[in-house]
């Protein structure tokens, strides 16, 4: 097969970010089959070269990438970055392809959702098959977490964008477990979906070893259980109850918290721990450093707000890079449960109740290092089993395999 792959969010990993769709890609490739990436140098978790050409082609790592001059923005929730996603979709459809191979199957990756424009146009003009990836539900997302009214016109707009999506598109891909009842809701009939996980490229994971040489040794606390988050401190990322319990646990003299990423909500937190002797808060961290601060770590913690978003499952990248790391995680989650219940290496509490996530901290800190290191242990060996993206990639291949045959066999019926 020859495949597409278009998203305005899906930088390779030399740009400072490492995304599902260029390792898919990738993996497609080394399976035998041609892809290319189209992607956009307009994304706050990556640093693309300076330039003046609107359309830039590069070899990375065996993958062809077109990645798209577009406008930039500085804050996710701005009207800069809905003009970013306008200006990546106006060049997409200026863009000229005649020069390259006629594509088998187009996949489409949200976010932005105004992609499908482009994946309907490229559909009708090939005949190719589209796929539609969700990786985020959008627009619920801006109404359950970023308190957008369901009567804003961007909401309107993105909420029309996802039925066309869902009902043209011939396969569905969600990166969540339970996308398919979210879809059903959406449009009051049942569609096959398919899921295909966030993962993780084991050959980073393998030749490194990250507890030699480790940039944190000297400013971890000694003799202390640290419990470690990594990530943006914003309003979705519901950090108030951990912060809560910061402040409730200051007092425990083996326990020690320690904070990396950057956010709106960030010094606010800081301030408000500004009294407390046991937690740190360390810059954001470019993502190739970030296993490294994981590591060093003797519990970790993550969570999310309570919303209908994560009765759909999650796809946080965070799970991955938290199990690769062997620790124990404390997930405040109420959704649909998924990877750390399957691999019995954390558990999950109420977002609701404080108490709740401040036991289950302390019954982790009581269990001894050895037992930790096991719950860790499962976590790792689980996440190899199931989520490397050479794995995801022959399943997805299989997948499209099927629709082809049966579009074959359609053909020649007719």
């Amino acid at each position: 097969m020859n495949i597409w792959c278009i998203s305005k969010y899906a930088g390779p990993p030399n740009y400072g970010t490492a995304s599902r769709l260029f390792y898919l890609t990738k993996e497609f490739i080394s399976l035998g089959h041609k892809a290319r990436l189209f992607t956009s140098d307009s994304n706050h978790l990556a640093e693309f070269p300076i330039t003046t050409a609107a359309y830039n082609d590069e070899i990375i790592e065996g993958v062809p990438v077109c990645w798209v001059k577009t406008k930039k923005y500085k804050k996710t929730a701005s009207v800069a970055r809905f003009i970013s996603w306008l200006d990546f979709e106006r060049k997409l459809f200026c863009m000229k392809t005649r020069h390259l191979e006629r594509p088998d199957v187009i996949i489409i990756s949200s976010l932005s959702l105004l992609t499908i424009l482009y994946g309907l146009y490229l559909k009708r003009k090939y005949s190719s098959i589209l796929v539609f990836e969700v990786r985020d539900v959008w627009p619920l997302t801006m109404t359950e977490e970023a308190g957008f009214s369901k009567r804003h016109p961007l909401v309107f707009l993105l909420g029309l964008l996802e039925k066309v999506a869902y009902r043209n598109s011939d396969l569905i891909v969600g990166t969540m477990p339970n996308l398919r009842l979210h879809v059903q809701r959406i449009l009051g009939v049942d569609r096959d979906v398919f899921c295909s996980p966030l993962g993780f490229d084991a050959k980073s994971y393998q030749t490194t070893n990250l507890l030699e040489d480790n940039p944190f040794d000297n400013l971890f606390p000694q003799d202390k259980v640290v419990v470690g988050y990594a990530g943006s401190m914003g309003i979705t990322n519901a950090l108030d109850s951990f912060v809560s319990s910061i402040k409730a646990l200051n007092g425990v003299e083996n326990i020690h918290f320690m904070l990396v990423g950057s956010g709106d909500l960030r010094k606010g937190y800081e301030k408000e721990l500004a009294d407390c002797t046991n937690v740190t808060f360390l810059p954001r961290l470019k993502q190739e450093k970030v296993k490294y601060f994981l590591v060093k770590c003797d519990v970790l913690y993550l969570s999310t707000k309570d919303s209908e978003v994560w009765e759909y499952g999650q796809s946080m990248n965070k799970v991955v890079e938290y199990m690769l790391a062997a620790k124990p995680i404390v997930a405040s989650y109420t959704g649909y449960p998924s990877m750390i219940n399957e691999a019995s290496c954390g558990s999950f509490v109420s977002t609701r109740r404080e108490q709740e996530l401040i036991e289950a901290l302390l019954s982790f800190v009581e269990l001894g290092k050895s037992e930790r290191e096991r719950l860790g242990a499962n976590g790792r060996d689980w996440v190899f089993t199931h989520r490397q993206y050479s794995i995801l990639a022959k399943d997805y291949l299989d997948k499209l395999a099927e629709l082809t045959d049966l579009r074959r066999k359609t053909n020649s019926a007719n």
